[in-house]
């Protein structure tokens, strides 16, 4: 995916700081993927000079912020088994797949077709759906033949059930 960020010069003036394709991590075999494209453990503070800040963990604490895309591939768990292995403190270790985090999401499907999956019940979504994730216990699904694409902005909060990773 190409990324452009913006930024300031020591002035104030807003320039293109960064131009660039961002490449995704593979997850498995079957085409399943993630990007982080931006994030920050702060509060953003402007003018600044464009420069992408260190993240700390996959999810950020309040106040931080994550925008990433993943694609679901049509054929078996493995996204299932990566959220359990590799986001282990927001994972459910006995139900592959489902995960409480302690922010606040607003997904938007881009292409596909994809279950949400809470505690009983599955919704089902197609592109230009958005979802808002209260941290709630979810899972998702591809639902479709072919790669679902999701945008997830995600945003830090506080989170006071069991099961809702690190604060």
């Amino acid at each position: 995916m190409r990324r452009v960020v913006t930024g300031h010069t020591p002035e104030g003036t807003a320039v293109i700081v960064s131009d660039e394709e961002v490449a995704a991590m593979p997850i498995g075999a079957h085409g399943s993927a993630a990007t982080l494209l931006w994030g920050r453990d702060d509060v953003a503070q402007f003018p600044d000079d464009g420069a992408m800040p260190a993240v700390s963990v996959a999810f950020p604490p309040p106040g931080g912020c994550r925008l990433a895309v993943w694609e679901l591939a049509p054929q078996g768990d493995e996204f299932h088994e990566f959220i359990r292995r590799a986001l282990a403190p927001w994972a459910d270790a006995d139900d592959p797949g489902m995960h409480r985090t302690p922010t606040i999401d607003y997904d938007v499907v881009l292409e596909g077709t994809v279950g949400l999956e809470l505690d009983g019940t599955e919704t089902r979504l197609g592109p230009g759906d958005v979802v808002v994730q209260n941290g709630t216990r979810h899972r998702w699904h591809n639902r479709g033949d072919t790669i679902a694409r999701v945008l997830s902005v995600t945003i830090g909060a506080n989170h006071r059930i069991d099961g809702g990773g690190p604060v």
